[in-house]
């Protein structure tokens, strides 16, 4: 397995300098950072990444002040509470994506983010203090608690709060495989046991977050 500064070379080789590589990508936000987003916007991210699932991302994104109102802000006691009215208005709702299943998930995440927030001081503080070296821990537990969050859509909702993170991205598995970290996508614990291990290591050494690591990988090969 190659070290980061080599990838970074690679990557570099490809986009025209380290600094063409490396400049723009966000820094994460601090565990406090993090923990000051509130929940209501936890919910409206949850929100947009069911929507996007399978759709183009550009359709949601034109509708979205229209979602934002449709669901009022995205309040998540109001939202928890949506009656049976409410939810067959929505599904009729030209304003949004009328997904019955995905404007369902919507509401139980909307109780998820409660929960949570009742036991950790808000949805962002549990986020925020979850562990960069068990990334992959969060993903299992948010696909595990919440509704529709598995699969990408919760590492890109992590990634666009801020969260330090890595995308599983055809081009990032692409450099894995390359590295003899796995042989093809990860879909066992195991594998993505050998995933956590490789970006912790890279991480240790360079000193950089899961997220330039992630983006390093992924300019590396695509």
């Amino acid at each position: 397995m190659r070290t980061f500064d080599e990838i970074l070379t690679i990557a570099a080789d490809r986009k025209g300098g380290r600094s063409a590589v490396l400049d723009g990508i966000a820094a994460p936000k601090s565990a406090d950072g993090l923990a000051a987003i509130p929940d209501d916007r936890w919910l409206a991210a949850m929100a947009r990444g069911i929507f996007q699932a399978g759709i183009s991302w550009t359709v949601v994104e034109k509708k979205w002040p229209d979602i934002e109102a449709a669901f009022h802000g995205f309040d998540p006691g109001r939202v928890a509470m949506m009656s049976d009215d409410w939810f067959y208005d929505l599904i009729e709702d030209r304003r949004i994506i009328r997904s019955p299943p995905k404007v369902r998930a919507i509401q139980e995440n909307a109780v998820f983010i409660q929960q949570v927030a009742s036991e950790a001081g808000g949805f962002g503080r549990k986020v925020g203090d979850w562990p960069a070296e068990d990334f992959t821990g969060l993903l299992d537990w948010m696909k595990a608690s919440g509704s529709r969050l598995g699969g990408s859509t919760g590492a890109y909702m992590l990634r666009q709060m801020g969260k330090e993170s890595f995308i599983l991205s055809r081009d990032v598995v692409a450099r894995l495989v390359a590295e003899g970290v796995i042989d093809a996508a990860p879909t066992s614990k195991k594998a993505m046991a050998a995933v956590q291990a490789a970006f912790n290591r890279w991480r240790a050494e360079s000193d950089q977050s899961l997220t330039v690591i992630s983006r390093v990988l992924a300019q590396s090969i695509g």
